[in-house]
């Protein structure tokens, strides 16, 4: 049976890069639509539906971060991948901050990027089996996980969670009182192939800290290990 084929938005200006990454992503099963700015990317997500973005940092008018931030703002939750200039961390850290799901420096490999785009999508689109019809739920005090859902629920509302909030808080609430360093955790969330960037793992969990209103000066649901990493403490059931 022929593989299906992914529907990628490529934004960069950079006509070169853009083309050799077409090129090569169509040759693995994607079609590519490229674009060149923000206004370009807006009329092709207003038109059809992508699976995954990918997102340069550097764009004229409207830059990655801000589209990124602006996008998670509205609620638009399509996997995003930042493109960012080599070795710049900070970057890397405030695009995760906002709530792109992975980044990648450049000039990319677009082998790895092939790799990192179906590592993405098997986390956002993992198919339901027989068995999971009945979803998978774990609850800890206010919060409830829905698996299948990838979602957060509270009293109040539904959170629909990124690929990547997904990722690291499945990681750690199944595995309770469990330190877990941030090489394990990354592996957990993302699989053996990713690099362990400290930094980013670190901005991932303020980010779920945000979300459960876990205090970061004293968590208690998410709470720092020195020198291990990080472990999740559930909230007593009350009997």
């Amino acid at each position: 049976m022929a593989e299906s084929v992914t529907k990628l938005l490529l934004v960069d200006d950079d006509p070169r890069l853009s083309s050799l990454l077409k090129r090569y992503l169509e040759e693995n099963q994607c079609l590519v639509t490229a674009v060149g700015d923000a206004k370009q990317m807006d009329n092709k997500l207003l038109q059809q539906h992508f699976d995954l973005l990918i997102l340069d940092l550097m764009l004229p008018g409207e830059d990655g971060l801000t589209i990124c931030s602006r996008l998670r703002a509205s609620g638009q939750n399509i996997p995003i991948i930042m493109l960012t200039a080599k070795g710049d961390d900070i970057d890397r850290i405030i695009g995760l901050e906002i709530g792109a799901d992975d980044y990648m420096a450049k000039p990319c490999n677009p082998r790895e990027l092939v790799a990192r785009i179906r590592a993405l999508l098997r986390r956002q689109q993992r198919p339901i089996s027989a068995q999971e019809f009945n979803e998978e739920v774990f609850s800890f005090g206010s919060f409830s996980l829905h698996v299948n859902k990838h979602e957060l629920h509270t009293v109040e509302q539904i959170i629909a969670l990124t690929s990547s909030e997904f990722a690291f808080l499945h990681a750690l609430v199944t595995h309770p009182h469990q330190p877990l360093s941030r090489e394990r955790l990354m592996i957990l969330a993302r699989g053996k192939d990713h690099d362990v960037f400290d930094r980013s793992i670190d901005v991932q969990i303020s980010r779920l800290r945000k979300l459960l209103a876990d205090d970061p000066k004293k968590p208690k649901l998410i709470q720092t290990v020195w020198g291990v990493g990080y472990v999740f403490i559930p909230p007593e059931v009350s009997t």
